[in-house]
């Protein structure tokens, strides 16, 4: 019977294939699920040997659609409703209240945003005060299978653990389990499918008042972190903040924008051009 683990060398050289194209770094601890989800991506693909299908995704131009597919697999997609809810709160209070109160119109990005929960919720809480048609929200991942979901605006109940009552009540259909956001809150999002490394497809996005891009760093190197939120400070207009979750300190990155705490949120200023 064969075995669907794959080598040690095969493994880094997939994983270095994957780390190339979309920054998401995999630990040797993981090689069972990961050896599990590329047996079972490779038979659908038509290949019998993990070695030829590498090749296939590193050298056969025809094989973006099947990568995007492993990425798909691969990636975390671990997301709720109204999570780490002090930083969207921050959000809402710090960044975009003021600029409104201003007669701006505030930019919204949120990298990275999964199955869709977060620009969700960040849309539910400025519809409570009451401002949403005076935002735009743009939210991006790299998995086409979670932009569907997040699309979709469906969930099951467990997306909901940490969602107040009241914006339930208020945005949330719950009937028999199924779990649909309320059209006019989805409708406010806009959504793209890019990838964290490509410089040149956020810059197509123009620039923001506010980017999330929470608990999406932990899976990259170093190097990548740097490249990473070199390209979202850029994204940033002067005075806009980034948010990154709560056990991704910037700190050690050397990066030029200011650390700053309001609210019992840490966020990221850029203060200059």
């Amino acid at each position: 019977m064969r075995s669907n683990l794959l080598s040690m060398q095969l493994f880094r050289l997939l994983c270095g294939l994957l780390e190339e194209k979309t920054g998401v770094n995999y630990h040797a601890s993981g090689i069972e699920t990961f050896s599990a989800k590329v047996y079972a991506r490779l038979e659908v693909a038509g290949f019998d040997a993990p070695l030829d299908y590498y090749y296939f995704l590193r050298y056969d131009a025809a094989s973006t659609d099947e990568f995007d597919a492993l990425v798909d697999e691969l990636v975390v997609n671990e997301s709720y409703f109204f999570r780490e809810v002090d930083q969207l709160k921050s959000l809402r209070d710090d960044v975009v209240l003021p600029l409104v109160e201003r007669g701006e119109r505030p930019r919204i990005w949120c990298a990275a945003a999964s199955t869709g929960e977060e620009p969700l919720s960040i849309a539910m809480l400025l519809a409570d005060a009451g401002v949403l048609s005076h935002v735009d929200i743009v939210a991006s991942d790299i998995s086409r299978k979670a932009l569907a979901r997040a699309r979709s605006g469906e969930y099951n109940i467990f997306s909901l653990r940490a969602c107040p009552l009241d914006m339930q009540q208020r945005y949330i259909d719950v009937t028999a389990g199924r779990i649909v956001v309320a059209p006019e809150i989805r409708a406010k999002v806009e959504w793209h499918r890019h990838n964290l490394l490509d410089a040149s497809a956020i810059a197509s996005f123009g620039t923001f008042d506010g980017i999330l891009c929470r608990n999406v760093l932990i899976y990259f190197n170093d190097a990548t972190v740097r490249r990473v939120v070199g390209t979202l400070s850029g994204a940033l207009r002067t005075g806009g903040r980034l948010f990154v979750g709560a056990t991704e300190s910037l700190f050690r990155f050397g990066i030029l924008m200011r650390a700053e705490e309001k609210n019992g949120a840490f966020s990221y200023l850029r203060a200059h051009e």
